[in-house]
């Protein structure tokens, strides 16, 4: 793992001439941003949604896709202690059994006998301090007192059946976590490759959990996907690796252009851990609606394989290559929910700022992550000479770094504050300039400053070639 991940293009020029105003970013500007320029779309809009699901719009899907292959290029191809899997969603019932997710993986629920919502005990207010018997504790919904009952249990699993009977035997459920898949093809891993230890697997992929009220936009949603390691280690070793991820954490979190200052490392009470771990350090963030986990690192001994092994009845146990006893690995998780990590990620690159006396909204992404590399225009749209050019332009830039967007929508400002809008590091321009020495313009978001550049240099100057 790196120290440092530059980012992968430089700004042409260095002294940023706008000035940003500080200021917390509401959650209502990153949802309308997100719905406006197509990043983010209510799941089902068209019919009326479905609470708890999201869809991602073109940009949303690039950014996504940006940030999920640099965690898999940092944590899995860059090093050479790690393997990837891509388990199935879909798992034998033995699988959550032997976890303790059939059993254990519940929240608390309230009911509102007036209105009949259900709700997190956790988050209606007063009840923590109150308790429930309290006649003034009011139903978030209604705002009716003293009508929400007992706390009960509730399973976070969707259960389905798998096959045409119906019975226990078909019952299986989407995955509620996909850490899971992991363990279930740790033999197989070390069957087909005999690593050395300690060494990782780690997955990306869908997960499910019927969330009793999902809420703060993609934040807590019933469908999400997950980015998780688990990294196998001898028993006596663990903490070692446990303050090695620490840092390899806050690499990624550096490499996605998350501030240091806005995320809080909080060690877990023991209360407060999962029932497999043994340590657990969360790393907070500040999202507009609260301080919240961004992504958590648990130590979670050897409970997942030794309860794979009572089950299964397949021995779980490493044997080292140097010799010695052969022993069961011990386990470290670092766990990333890929909708908190954007979330994150468009909450820091949010700016505000004035350019000649007017607002500005552009989105400060690091330019690796940014949905669209390179902006390129004519500078006027009826000139065929100008669009002719910039088509030969555009055609360069699209083969050599694909996410390049063709804009001439609109007079020349509105495309920049469009393309500053969705974090497009750069806007190039082809002018009647250029039909006479070949240079075009290219403009910085961050700066908005332009340069003359010359058309063959442009990969270079722009500085994505690697």
């Amino acid at each position: 793992m790196p120290t440092a991940y530059k980012d992968y293009a430089e700004p042409l020029c260095s002294d940023i001439i706008t000035s940003n105003m500080s200021k917390k970013v509401k959650m209502e500007d990153i949802v309308s941003l997100c719905k406006r320029r197509g990043f983010i779309y209510q799941g089902s809009e068209i019919y009326g949604g479905l609470a708890g699901t999201w869809d991602y719009g073109p940009l949303g899907v690039a950014l996504k896709r940006n940030i999920m292959n640099l965690w898999w290029k940092m944590f899995v191809e860059d090093r050479d202690d790690m393997y990837g899997v891509d388990a199935a969603i879909l798992m034998n019932q033995k699988v959550w059994q032997a976890s303790g997710h059939v059993d254990t993986f519940t929240d608390p629920l309230v009911e509102c006998s007036n209105c009949h919502e259900r709700f997190r005990h956790d988050q209606v207010p007063d009840i923590m301090e109150r308790g429930l018997q309290d006649a003034q504790t009011r139903c978030p919904n209604c705002g009716k007192p003293g009508v929400l009952s007992e706390p009960r249990q509730f399973n976070m699993m969707f259960k389905t059946n798998i096959g045409p009977v119906t019975d226990d035997s078909s019952t299986s459920y989407l995955r509620p976590e996909t850490a899971q898949g992991i363990f279930t093809n740790f033999k197989n891993v070390v069957d087909s490759f005999y690593p050395d230890i300690p060494f990782g697997v780690a997955q990306m992929g869908k997960a499910f959990r019927n969330e009793i009220s999902p809420r703060d936009f993609v934040f807590r949603s019933r469908e999400f996907e997950q980015m998780e390691i688990e990294y196998f280690v001898a028993p006596d070793k663990w903490e070692v690796a446990f303050d090695k991820w620490v840092k390899d954490i806050q690499v990624f979190l550096e490499a996605v252009g998350v501030p240091k200052e806005n995320v809080h490392q909080v060690e877990v009470p023991p209360a407060d851990r999962a029932h497999y771990s043994k340590r657990t350090v969360d790393f907070e963030f500040d999202f507009p609606h609260k301080r919240d986990e961004l992504l958590g690192l648990a130590y979670r001994t050897d409970f997942d394989l030794q309860n794979i092994q009572r089950v299964s009845g397949r021995s779980m146990e490493y044997r080292p290559k140097e010799g010695g006893d052969a022993f069961i690995p011990h386990v470290i998780e670092p766990s990333f929910g890929v909708e908190r990590a954007i979330m994150a990620v468009l909450v820091s690159a949010f700016t505000e700022d004035e350019v000649n006396g007017e607002k500005r909204v552009y989105l400060k992404l690091p330019a690796h992550l940014a949905p669209v590399k390179v902006a390129v225009s004519p500078l006027l749209k009826n000139k065929p000479e100008l669009v002719e050019k910039a088509r030969e332009v555009y055609g360069m830039l699209k083969k050599e770094l694909g996410n390049v967007m063709w804009d001439d929508n609109g007079n020349i400002g509105k495309r920049y504050r469009r393309q500053d809008e969705i974090g497009t590091p750069y806007c190039v321009v082809i002018d009647f300039q250029t039909l006479e020495d070949n240079t075009v313009t290219v403009r910085n978001r961050d700066t908005t400053k332009q340069d003359r550049v010359p058309s063959e240099e442009l990969i270079d100057k722009l500085g994505y070639r690697h």
